[in-house]
């Protein structure tokens, strides 16, 4: 856990940044082609860390430290303009999930997952079973089809009005409903428009 903004930013820094130096070390040590240039890397690393947290604090310290790596990283094969088979890799090695990179960030993920969440609850009762057993289950349509006795062609369909409304209610109300109005007027009758 990462201390308050009352905590000196020296010893938060001593504590939840410089603790996991050989960890940072071994993954610069992987993901860079010149081993002699780690030493720096690290060094920038920690300057931009410390600048960041002297603004505000990370609430996940650690994953911000290797986030923090692999932008420099990045940044430096971009500026190096390095476009080698070996950078590419370089590149797509780094591509590692954190758990956050800002107070910003996490607050805009957390209001798409309410939003997620929210129309999820409002789909068609058929729909959501459906879309969980197809996604999150990851159960083959043959299988969804007889765990819920319906035809393999009624599991795509309600997979794709599931999967409309979801995309509606995260980019936008309206956009792919009103290509479908008419389909759904001829007896779609567990479709209804999204409403907040």
């Amino acid at each position: 856990m990462s201390a308050s903004m009352d905590e000196p930013l020296e010893q938060w820094f001593a504590r939840e940044i410089l603790s996991h130096e050989a960890a940072l070390v071994r993954y610069l040590r992987q993901r860079w082609r010149d081993r002699d240039e780690v030493h720096d890397l690290r060094q920038e690393v920690y300057i931009r860390v410390y600048e960041a947290a002297a603004r505000a604090r990370p609430h996940s310290p650690k994953a911000f430290l290797f986030t923090t790596a692999r932008h420099l990283l990045a940044d430096r094969i971009r500026r190096e303009r390095v476009v080698s088979i070996e950078s590419r890799g370089d590149l797509e090695a780094l591509d590692v999930m954190m758990d956050e990179i800002s107070p910003e960030h996490s607050a805009i993920a957390n209001e798409e997952l309410k939003r997620l969440a929210r129309a999820y609850l409002r789909l068609p009762p058929r729909c959501r079973e459906v879309l969980w057993l197809r996604r999150v289950e990851d159960l083959p349509q043959r299988k969804v089809a007889e765990q819920l006795d319906i035809a393999e062609g009624m599991v795509e369909k309600h997979l794709a009005k599931a999967m409309q409304r979801l995309a509606d209610a995260l980019f936008g109300h309206g956009r792919h409903f009103k290509r479908r109005k008419s389909s759904e007027r001829r007896g779609d009758d567990d479709v209804t428009q999204p409403t907040d």
